[in-house]
């Protein structure tokens, strides 16, 4: 029985729904279904709870996410029948679906010009005019192979060269068919908005020894509004690039031919807003009762080793620091007194850059015997990390090489788990909520067939995780069998301004890690018992919660974390000293000010100049007011007041000084 026949047997309207979601496995509904899928609907449906917002089996509409990706999907065959009708020697790659839309590959030597996509895109809407209902059927690879030599389809034969099973579906609308595994909309009238966008050159499977391809991209939207959104949203991004704003704002520089990709530099503005920071972030985890802590940048190669993070990590950590042996041979006779002139004892063990601050966290822990009475005992730091990204992936802030994490973690016992992590969630709440953020997607990612501790230990932690979300008054989704194999976790994805969400906080458990370094506490009865961990991130990493701050604002931070925060300006010259003593009292009442007595310029030149630096407050001191003892603020946003010393200070204060 597929998807569809299902719900017309229980007579549920399935006019925006595409799919069914049972646990983390999609089906279109045009696939059978499995028996235990069917069971797990029926069980829903007779429980009350087919797709609520808790359960384990979930109706997919067109608008929602996974929708989208479905709807995306069908407009990558709409895109590849097009083709073939217009340019029927064109021979077929593959066409998946990306994070806004979608593309296909194409083999024609001539390429495709833009009067060609113009063409391609109005025979596409004609396919979605038209209303194909969409059939998946399935062949034995061998009749497949068979069907795409009688077409001349020879990527698709090297494609099903590579699949491993007997047998494989394929998706036929009207005159067109493809091999895929789906899922797909039942019919190409369910199609939503689309647009082609661009063209570029790539190779059949990535290799560059391979034939070249033709891709084409295209964006897709459930409707015509979202659509146009899309784009306006892509110029707002533009202005908002973090890129852009921090080089204009002097907040940080990367360096890549001399520094290095992916390694930052904070600029001393920017450096001055972290700083801000972190002191607001500290401050908060000092009245929750962390210990900050600061460690190495490296260890011994062993403790990565213990760790696990060798075994299973390697690829994104650095080479490990160790002497070239016959490099060792050469010079070992003319460093002799260079070693000994500095006390080395020739030591050759390698080091390891950190790619996690956990082990470091763990052995400081193990430093002394811990008591349940120490329980829970929590540790944060802003820990430099490491970690080897190819260089096509970084991107500015967002995809680093080095970057500080606002680590922590929490050792406890298994039964301190609920009211720990409901006292983090709040945390979590209370800071991003400094940042503009209040509109969050919440993830509670449960275990994974290959896992360590026991069912007993998941039991309690998983139930654990889900009454403190519930008590945080957080909406969350269960996101089956998602869980890394050492603990549940929960993942916290902030929405920005433009509506794009963000992957930011996490909450991890962790039954694995302590057992590897044999750490425990002595409980009530005096007996040794295994301690758990919580590792814990808000912002994930300063540089890239940094650049979505920066892209959030536009630059135009709140007052209270920006790097200037107000600019004293002197219209004249015989109103330069009030503008020091001004400039003076702000100072010492712990404002960062900025004097600007360049009397020659204009000053709406000058004014100007200070609104593209995105200072939150200007203060304009002229004959009238150092005559009148008050000061005259201009606010971002063109609000103007003239207040007293004394009541324009406070004011200033109140909107700059975090408590």
């Amino acid at each position: 029985m597929t998807g569809k026949e299902f719900l017309e047997k229980k007579g549920i309207k399935k006019d925006d729904i595409v799919g069914i979601k049972v646990g983390n496995k999609i089906f279109d509904l045009l696939t059978p279904l499995p028996e235990s899928v069917l069971t797990e609907l029926e069980k829903a449906i007779a429980e009350n709870k087919l797709d609520s917002s808790n359960s384990n089996v979930k109706l997919i509409r067109i608008d929602s996410l996974d929708g989208l990706d479905i709807m995306r999907h069908s407009c990558a065959h709409a895109l590849a029948q097009s083709v073939k009708r217009l340019f029927p020697e064109t021979k077929l790659s593959v066409g998946p679906t990306t994070e806004v839309g979608f593309f296909y590959d194409f083999y024609r030597p001539q390429g495709f010009s833009e009067e060609d996509l113009k063409k391609i895109e109005e025979e596409m809407k004609k396919i979605k005019n038209e209303n194909l209902p969409i059939r998946r059927f399935e062949l034995k690879k061998e009749e497949a192979i068979k069907l795409y030599e009688q077409k001349g389809e020879i990527f698709k034969i090297e494609i099903l060269k590579e699949i491993e099973d007997d047998v494989v579906s394929f998706y036929e609308q009207g005159e067109f068919l493809d091999l895929c595994r789906g899922p797909h909309v039942p019919s190409t009238g369910m199609i939503g908005a689309f647009k082609l966008t661009s063209i570029s050159a790539v190779h059949f499977r990535g290799d560059e020894n391979a034939p070249q391809l033709i891709r084409i991209y295209g964006v897709a939207f459930a409707n015509e509004e979202a659509l146009q959104n899309y784009f306006k949203q892509l110029e707002e991004i533009k202005k908002r690039d973090h890129r852009k704003l921090g080089k204009e704002l002097e907040l940080f520089m990367i360096d890549e031919d001399e520094i290095g990709p992916g390694l930052v530099i904070w600029l001393p503005k920017g450096a001055k807003i972290r700083r801000k920071i972190e002191n607001f972030w500290l401050k908060i985890h000092e009245k929750k009762g962390y210990n900050l802590v600061y460690t190495p940048h490296i260890a011994k190669i062993n403790l990565w080793k213990t760790s696990g993070h060798l075994d299973h990590y390697r690829k994104f950590m650095f080479p490990p620091m160790e002497w070239d042996k016959e490099d060792v041979k050469e010079k070992k006779e003319e460093s002799k007194d260079f070693e000994r002139s500095i006390g080395y004892g020739g030591e050759k063990t390698p080091y390891q850059l950190k790619p996690m601050n956990c082990p470091f966290h763990i052995m400081i822990f193990k430093s002394k015997t811990r008591s349940y009475r120490d329980l829970p005992f929590r540790l944060c730091e802003f820990g430099t990390v490491y970690r080897y990204e190819k260089s096509g992936v970084l991107h500015g802030l967002l995809r680093v090489r080095g970057f500080t994490q606002d680590d922590a973690h929490i050792f406890l016992k298994i039964d301190q788990i609920e009211d720990e992590v409901s006292e983090i969630l709040e945390i979590i709440k209370e800071i991003l909520s400094m940042f503009g953020f209040s509109e969050y997607m919440v993830f509670l990612s449960t275990r994974p067939e290959e896992k360590a501790g026991t069912d007993d230990e998941w039991d309690f932690a998983e139930e654990s995780l889900k009454k403190a979300l519930e008590k945080s008054k957080l909406n969350f989704e269960i996101d089956p069998g998602e869980g890394v194999f050492y603990g549940p976790k929960i993942d916290l994805k902030i929405k920005d301004v433009l509506g794009r969400v963000w992957q930011c906080s996490t909450v991890q458990l962790d039954f694995n890690l302590p057992r590897k370094f044999s750490a425990f506490y002595i409980d009530s009865d005096n007996q040794r018992k295994p301690v758990y961990i919580i590792h814990r991130a808000i912002f994930g990493s300063f540089e890239r919660f940094f650049g979505i701050f920066i892209e959030n604002t536009a630059g135009n931070f709140p007052p209270y974390f920006a790097p200037i925060q107000c600019a004293v300006i002197s219209v004249k010259e015989n109103s330069q000293d009030y503008a020091s003593f001004i400039y003076n009292l702000l100072s010492e009442n712990g404002l960062d000010c900025e004097l600007d007595l360049e009397t020659g310029e204009r000053l709406s030149k000058r004014i100007r100049n200070w609104e593209v630096a995105k200072v939150p407050f200007m203060i304009v001191i002229g004959e009238k007011e150092k005559e009148e003892k008050t000061i005259t603020i201009r606010e971002k946003g063109g609000l103007i007041k003239t207040l007293s010393i004394e009541e324009g200070i406070k004011y200033i204060l109140s909107k700059c000084i975090t408590e």
